[in-house]
């Protein structure tokens, strides 16, 4: 048979393929409440050409979805985002992002198999939100880092008054982010893989 045309089936990028080097690759996962960031932030630091499922938002969501702050988005993430990072030549990330309205947070189990860790991705302007992402990730056992998306009419605060706010523990990492920059999501992933490995040696025995 012969594929030509519209026929023919792509195959991945030269540049999408795992680099040969690669030894080992970890999952985490991007939290936080509709309009935060999340599809931003994968789709800025991922080295490949990032997976969306994002769908136009329709008169359906009124009065469901709370999209404060983000009333002029007009589109979502119904499923998940996927991009990939390689902070080594040895060690890949793979990034799923998860959708952040409500109605959809039933796909979060399937995303959090397998999860070593998570970055909860915070707008100062709807912070209310952040502590039911934070609790899933609680009952799931699953470490997280708090990053602070800096939206231009977000509200700042100093972070030790953020942790107050948000009810964090003195040992989670919470910092300043802007998701739209790749160097500044890339710190955020260094976080929390430094927080990841902190974990580690505290369990390993003497």
């Amino acid at each position: 048979m012969d594929f030509k045309g519209s026929d023919t089936i792509p195959g991945p990028r030269t540049e999408d393929h795992l680099p040969q080097t690669a030894q080992a690759a970890v999952k985490i996962v991007i939290v936080g409440g509709f309009g935060v960031g999340k599809t931003t932030m994968v789709g800025s630091v991922s080295e490949i050409k990032p997976l969306t499922t994002e769908e136009t938002m329709t008169q359906a969501g009124i009065g469901v979805d709370d999209n404060y702050g983000s009333e002029t988005k007009t589109a979502t993430t119904v499923a998940m985002d996927f991009g990939r990072i390689s902070i080594t030549e040895q060690l890949v990330l793979y990034l799923f992002g998860t959708p952040g309205q409500e109605r959809f947070w039933f796909l979060w189990n399937g995303l959090f198999e397998g999860a070593l860790g998570a970055v909860v991705l915070v707008d100062t302007r709807r912070l209310e939100v952040s502590f039911d992402v934070m609790g899933r990730l609680e009952e799931r056992g699953v470490p997280f880092v708090v990053a602070v998306n800096t939206f231009p009419d977000g509200p700042r605060h100093d972070i030790d008054e953020l942790r107050t706010a948000l009810d964090l523990s003195a040992e989670i990492p919470i910092l300043e982010c802007d998701a739209r920059r790749r160097s500044s999501s890339r710190d955020v992933l260094m976080t929390l893989l430094r927080f990841l490995h902190s974990l580690t040696t505290e369990k390993a025995p003497v």
